[in-house]
């Protein structure tokens, strides 16, 4: 049998679409259907970007961002490198910078690290290998060296929520001193006289280091009762928050806790639950989360403006592959506290 014959032609069914073809399905140029694909999309009408989408879908159109790159052009492929993708921050975080890359023109990579310093460096090594135009951070940055070669060789980078003080780069994220004292404040004003802050180990994670000592920093400027409770999350460690609560529940003082992010929340309700102590003990909790509204008494929250964070990273990272060569910045963006039953005073 002849190789021909083993190996038989592709036909036009069989062939890869091109972008000449998309152009003649969509009665359009292939300047357009490039455009589409690019930073310049705004500038087709609706109606034509729907037409050029329907021909792509039609088909099965997929842009070459390999080829592209060989060829000295921008793979238009954006990495992000996530901590932990079961967090709902993060997973907020992504669906806000997936947007933003789309309305751009760009595509996202997601990889989570799941907090794995071996991990990070593997999948720091694909997104390198699949020449990303560029990497959003938010992780705690184990892997300095490697970030440090990517970013010699010119790879923009933007770190969200969490510095990484080796990387000279930009960074998004939440305002923490402003988000804590506006929650000890509320606290306060609602007649607590001790509050504690709960907070997963705070480790080298800037983000918690700054809510930690933004705490320290309005406890002792109120002259209010406090203390900083460190604890991992999940069942291993529920009998000692357990202890920890109950006895919160037994201070004659009116007590509350603040909890550093929506998981610690998400632990603090399941243990007040346990304990029925929603009605002596007072919660603010860091993320607004769709639950919050429903647990125990409705959860106070500082909801982060996490879409805001997403797309802020996404421009900023954007506009450094476009060229732009200012120093790095530093852009924190405010909370909104949600007022609910579990701040009002308990019995």
């Amino acid at each position: 049998m002849s190789d021909s014959s083993r190996y038989p032609r592709a036909t036009d069914s069989m062939r890869r679409p091109t972008i000449r073809d998309v152009a003649r399905d969509a009665g359009t140029s292939k300047t357009s259907v490039s455009r589409y694909f690019g930073a310049e999309r705004h500038r087709l009408s609706e109606s034509m970007q729907a037409r050029i989408e329907r021909s792509v879908e039609r088909l099965g159109f997929r842009p070459d961002r390999i080829a592209a790159s060989l060829r000295g052009g921008r793979t238009r492929l954006i990495g992000a490198l996530v901590a932990d993708i079961r967090n709902p921050y993060s997973v907020a975080l992504i669906h806000a910078a997936e947007r933003a890359c789309g309305d751009a023109g760009y595509s996202l990579m997601v990889c989570n690290t799941d907090n794995d310093e071996n991990l990070e460096r593997r999948h720091l090594e694909v997104l390198d290998g699949y020449s990303v135009d560029g990497l959003i951070l938010n992780t705690v940055g184990r892997n300095t060296e490697t970030l440090e070669a990517m970013r010699g060789r010119g790879l923009p980078m933007v770190l969200v929520d969490r510095q990484i003080d080796a990387l000279d780069c930009d960074m998004v994220g939440l305002d923490d001193p402003q988000a804590v004292a506006q929650a000890v404040t509320h606290l306060i004003q609602r007649g607590f006289a001790r509050v504690d802050l709960i907070i997963e180990p705070v480790a080298e994670i800037s983000s918690r280091i700054a809510r930690v000592e933004a705490f320290r920093t309005e406890c002792e400027r109120h002259g209010l009762a406090g203390d900083v409770y460190e604890t991992a999350l999940g069942a291993d460690s529920s009998a000692e928050l357990d202890r920890h609560l109950s006895e919160l529940a037994t201070e004659t003082r009116p007590s509350a806790v603040l909890c550093a992010n929506g998981v610690v929340t998400l632990d603090v309700c399941h243990a007040l639950q346990r304990l029925a102590a929603f009605d002596r003990v007072g919660v603010l909790g860091i993320d607004e989360l769709a639950w919050c509204a429903l647990a125990g008494p409705g959860i106070t929250t500082l909801a982060q403006p996490v879409d805001a964070i997403g797309r802020a990273a996404v421009e900023r990272l954007i506009a450094r592959i476009d060229g732009g060569d200012e120093p790095p910045t530093v852009q924190r963006l405010g909370a909104t506290l949600n007022v609910r039953g579990s701040t009002a005073i308990p019995r």
